[in-house]
């Protein structure tokens, strides 16, 4: 019986892609969030003896297919949102059930939807104790990611990106580290405390515009909310976004969350679960807050004062990172450093700083995803992640020195990998901004060449630097030699290596071809600078396929 039961799986996940990627294009976002859902409680309800890994791997793996799907009947030159999933109003509250995708959404669903399989395929080999459990707050964070990045109602967003943290604590805080514990309990404290006061911001945008919806509390902010109102409604979105992104000073939770954390842990929290943050910057925050109705800037003390700590975190990120010896927080502070160049593209408030922004989110998730993925990999073999002790690793495993050292040069942004072109587009928003300027630009490009630095010192002592423990060598007179048969682990697996092709692939393809990509941006940024402009109109949310209610899904799926 327990060994049909893997068949049994295998025919039922079969059955969830091939019904997610086949559904009508209006139910797709109902279905790619039912699928991991489905994942959760199926996981959920194994047998004790089986450890759910081709049940996790499979629901991931489904939810992709129907991204694809979602991806392949969209209608990438048409304006508003696609895919629009409505369920029924409360009308004392304004609120509802509503979901649609634009470009940049569904980008972003297509990057979650991509890494978040890879994740679970690294956690294979390293997660055995509660495994059922594991995989199914992995889908469950899934769920939760992409639903943020769906949701057209502002309350439905807010939902989804607080609850995210439910099960990113509890896989922090079960298959972590050492200090596990602390830094769930630091995760969950810092990011929840600064969502309070976001949530009050988005009770009393819902309850001034009479609606939740994204785009009307937007246009209604902007044409007619006091300029006091705006003020403390930003406030209060900022508090939880530049926690979440996280912006210097509001970073110190970071470095602590991606040590402990396991490796799936630490791929979806630095490659997904922060673009929650920019996200929401991008979508919210910046078009309620910040700009006005013609495009200009309502407040541009404010937009100084964010651009400022940008700079400040792009260059002690990569100062800091430059020290560290744990490869873990190298990472981690790099992610402060290249997350702080992401922010400043999307203050330039230009075509060329936004769409490198957008490019930026999409562009680190891939690569600081790889590095957290050969990172565990590492880890995995000689259970340390000290630098100087694990120097000459490309002698010992030249495959992964391979790729390790093209996400290398991704991160440090050399030309023709996907890390020149979106730190490019950023640095050239800020030079040309209205509202920022050279100087900006200057200091930013110092960050470069921090970032080259430290990376550069990371690729070269790891990898070609003298073999030091814990690699083991025999002595022969005064010479050490190496022989792969004593070298613990050895290189990395077939399997390991189709785990980090599709990264390395994208890394070159999307640096070397970014320019369909930055075209399908045009459209949803333009419409963020203008949101409530004299081409707006009251419900702008505008479908460019029929809209589904949540009572036609159900009356289908009864069919």
């Amino acid at each position: 019986m327990v060994r049909r039961l893997p068949i049994r799986l295998l025919i039922i996940l079969a059955c969830l892609s091939g019904g997610a990627a086949l559904l009508p294009p209006r139910y797709l976002p109902l279905g790619i969030l039912v699928v991991p859902l489905i994942g959760v409680i199926g996981g959920m309800l194994l047998p004790p003896r089986m450890r759910g890994k081709t049940w996790g791997l499979g629901v991931s793996a489904s939810t992709l297919f129907a991204a694809f799907a979602m991806a392949m009947h969209y209608d990438w030159h048409q304006g508003g949102y696609q895919f629009v999933v409505k369920g029924p109003r409360i009308e004392q509250l304004g609120f509802q059930f509503a979901l649609g995708l634009d470009q940049i959404s569904l980008l972003l669903v297509l990057l979650t939807a991509v890494l978040h399989p890879i994740a679970v395929t690294a956690s294979l080999r390293s997660v055995h104790m509660r495994s059922r459990e594991h995989y199914a707050n992995m889908n469950l964070l899934l769920v939760f990611m992409l639903g943020t990045f769906m949701a057209t109602d502002l309350l439905l967003f807010y939902v989804f990106f607080e609850a995210s943290l439910v099960p990113l604590f509890f896989i922090v805080g079960i298959w972590g580290g050492k200090e596990r514990r602390r830094a769930a309990v630091t995760l969950f404290l810092y990011t929840f405390s600064a969502s309070v006061f976001a949530l009050a911001a988005i009770v009393y945008l819902g309850l001034r515009a009479q609606t939740f919806d994204i785009p009307s509390v937007v246009f209604f902010a902007q044409n007619h909310m006091a300029t006091n109102e705006r003020f403390w409604v930003l406030m209060g979105l900022l508090a939880a976004f530049c926690v979440k992104t996280p912006l210097f000073p509001l970073h110190t939770w970071l470095p602590l969350a991606h040590t402990e954390a396991p490796t799936a842990g630490s791929v979806d929290l630095a490659a997904l679960v922060l673009k929650l943050g920019t996200y929401g910057l991008l979508r919210i925050a910046l078009p309620v807050g910040m700009i006005n109705a013609d495009g200009s800037v309502l407040f541009p003390q404010v937009l100084t004062v964010l651009a400022v700590l940008c700079l400040i975190g792009i260059v002690y990120g990569a100062l800091v990172a430059w020290v560290q010896t744990d490869i873990k927080k190298l990472i981690a502070y790099s992610s402060v450093s290249h997350l702080g160049f992401c922010v400043l593209g999307m203050l330039a408030l230009n075509p060329e700083g936004m769409a490198g922004s957008v490019l930026y989110m999409i562009n680190h998730g891939i690569v600081s995803g790889a590095l957290f993925l050969t990172v565990g990999m590492i880890y995995n073999r000689y259970h340390t992640r000290d630098i100087r002790e694990l120097s000459g690793l490309a002698r010992a495993m030249p495959k992964l020195a391979f790729f390790m050292m093209l996400f290398t040069m991704a991160a440090l942004g050399l030309p023709g990998l996907n890390g020149f072109v979106s730190e490019f587009l950023t640095i050239l928003g800020a030079f040309t901004s209205e509202h920022l300027g050279v100087a900006y630009g200057v200091i930013a490009s110092l960050g470069i060449i921090l970032g080259a630095a430290y990376m550069l010192r990371f690729g070269s002592t790891l990898l070609f630097g003298p073999l030091h423990y814990p690699l083991v060598h025999e002595e022969h007179g005064t010479h050490a030699t190496v022989h792969p048969k004593y070298i613990p682990g050895g290189d990395i697996t077939k399997r390991e290596v189709l785990v980090l092709l599709p990264l390395a692939i994208l890394v070159i393809v999307l640096g070397v071809f970014p320019t369909p990509l930055l075209k399908s941006l045009e459209q949803p940024l333009n419409a963020i600078r203008h949101a409530g402009g004299a081409g707006a109109v009251d419900r702008p949310v505008t479908p460019a396929l029929p809209v589904a209610t949540v009572a036609e899904v159900g009356a289908a799926k009864g069919r």
